[in-house]
Formats: C-alpha cells, sequence, structure tokens
C-alpha cells in the first residue's frame, strides 16, 4: 500500500474508473450479441440502434479506440445486410 497520499486518491480514482470501464464494455460486448441474435427478426432494427449507440459512446469516452468502435460497427452491419440479401 501506499504511503504517499496523492497516491492513495490516485489508487481510488483508478478503481472507479476501472469499474466505470468494466461496466460500459459489458454493456458493448452485450448490445453486441443481442443484436448479432435477432438477425433477420423483426426486433433487429431496435438492437441495432443500441448496439451502435452504445458502441458510440463507448468510443466518445475512451473506454475503447474509435477505430474498434467503426471495425464493431462495419462487422455488424456487414452481417445484418448480408442476411437481408438471403
Amino acid at each position: 500500500m501506499a504511503n504517499i497520499k496523492s497516491q492513495k486518491k490516485r489508487i481510488l480514482t483508478n478503481a472507479k474508473a476501472t469499474a466505470r470501464n468494466r461496466a460500459t464494455k459489458s454493456e458493448v460486448r452485450t448490445r453486441l450479441k443481442t443484436a448479432n441474435e435477432t438477425i433477420g427478426s423483426a426486433d433487429n432494427a431496435e438492437a441495432l440502434r443500441l448496439a451502435v449507440k452504445r458502441l458510440d459512446m463507448a468510443a466518445a469516452k475512451r473506454v475503447i479506440h474509435p477505430n474498434q468502435a467503426a471495425r464493431k460497427k462495419s462487422r455488424l452491419m456487414k452481417k445484418i445486410n448480408a442476411a437481408a440479401k438471403k
């Protein structure tokens, strides 16, 4: 354990940020999973909207890299468009 007051505060701050980031990443994964499972169904539009929204929010907060968000959105759209053509 640190002895310096600022370092003790830093440890607490890092723990809060880690918890917040973990929750955000978890929600992004959940939304992507839901969007992938609903491909081809009527619920897909809403699930897709929520997944894209969460990806954009995570990228804006720098929880994930913006390019990672763009890549995940692109792959999701690619799957949905392929399913729509069938």
